[in-house]
């Protein structure tokens, strides 16, 4: 069992790795993000849309679903609705039908409709991809991660939500790997992770798993051999979507933070980090600041920081800041981060040789 394949699914790319544990032979690729691919699609279609498929990442997808309701008819199943929406009312409200599964799918054979079936895993695309790598399209072992905020009960918010999901499984065992999830084990608020793992059944895979992406840019960054010595490290991701600050403690997460990328300021993600260290931030307070949230379990100070560590593909955030922030490339590529944390978590589930990501 040695060939692994890594996906990490994110707004603005898809980064793929593929890692052959015995050889330590590796393959890299960055191409567009699922949702920007699919959303190009969707716009490419002329005339009333069909949608079916299953729950993938919004943000571009929704935007063009949402436009074409105001010109055209526009039908979606269920279980591809959850993307604009999980409260299907609202999906309705912006012009939408919504319709079941099973009668999205006889309505397929209605040539009034273009159809698409949408997801973040297009089994075909990933196939070229895997071909240019030139190695077979088989695996022993499949990891993916993307941004789940789970289904909210009515009247939770879904950043509170994925807040206590997070601080429930850390306040247990504080390690970003423990947020990894076997398919079969994965909890069932977590319907887009369930989804990309059912997705996955269709591919020629032995075992399957999944993680948030936050958490796994947090252990990946800190597997960057600028970080991984060190006691007392500050982890940085500017993703195209999402910014993620983390503190570590002896491999342990002492606390995170989570921002959009677009709200951000380089004072503001300095003063988080210098507070994130100092135990000074509070979940209620980044999100009255128009944040995602804080976790905070212990503080270990800022002046007793060992390194920061800048990952992400919108890092140039930080170029002039005045920390002493360096930049991380575990595997010797930026874009992996993700993809090495994943990686990481599997390694350490599976209790395999170390990996030297360099």
């Amino acid at each position: 069992m040695s060939k692994f394949l890594m996906l990490d699914i994110g707004a603005g790319t898809m980064d793929v790795l593929y890692y052959d544990i015995d050889s330590g032979l590796h393959y890299k690729a960055v191409v567009k993000s699922p949702v920007m691919y699919m959303a190009e699609k969707v716009a490419g279609l002329e005339g009333d849309l069909l949608i079916t498929g299953c729950e993938m990442g919004g943000g571009p997808v929704s935007s063009v679903l949402k436009q074409r309701a105001q010109e055209a008819e526009v039908i979606m199943s269920v279980s591809s609705a959850a993307t604009i929406h999980h409260n299907l009312g609202k999906v309705r409200s912006w012009g939408i039908k919504v319709i079941e599964d099973l009668e999205a799918d006889d309505l397929r054979k209605n040539r009034k409709y273009s159809h698409l079936a949408i997801g973040d895993l297009d089994v075909k695309r990933l196939k070229h991809i895997i071909k240019g790598f030139g190695v077979p399209f088989e695996f022993d072992v499949m990891g993916i991660c993307a941004q789940d905020h789970g289904v909210a009960p009515a009247c939770v918010s879904h950043l509170d939500y994925r807040h206590n999901i997070f601080q429930t499984s850390l306040d247990e065992n504080p390690f970003p790997h423990t947020l990894l999830y076997k398919d079969g084990e994965i909890p069932s608020t977590f319907n887009r992770l369930t989804s990309i793992a059912d997705s996955v059944k269709a591919l020629p895979v032995s075992e399957v798993y999944v993680m948030d992406s936050g958490m796994a840019a947090i252990l990946g960054s800190s597997m960057d051999l600028q970080a991984r010595s060190k006691e007392r490290v500050l982890i940085l991701d500017v993703a195209t979507s999402h910014t993620l600050g983390a503190a570590i403690e002896g491999g342990e997460i002492a606390g995170f933070f989570e921002y959009h990328t677009h709200d951000i300021t380089l004072e503001r993600l300095e003063s988080l980090l210098v507070e994130l260290a100092d135990g000074k931030l509070e979940h209620k307070q980044i999100l009255e600041e128009g944040g995602h949230g804080v976790y905070m379990r212990q503080a270990f100070g800022f002046q007793n920081v060992d390194v920061i560590v800048a990952t992400g593909p919108k890092r140039s955030l930080v170029e002039n800041s005045r920390l002493p922030i360096v930049m991380g490339a575990p595997l010797g590529d930026n874009m992996m981060t993700g993809a090495v944390g994943l990686l990481e978590a599997i390694r350490r589930r599976k209790v395999l040789k170390p990996i030297l990501y360099m």
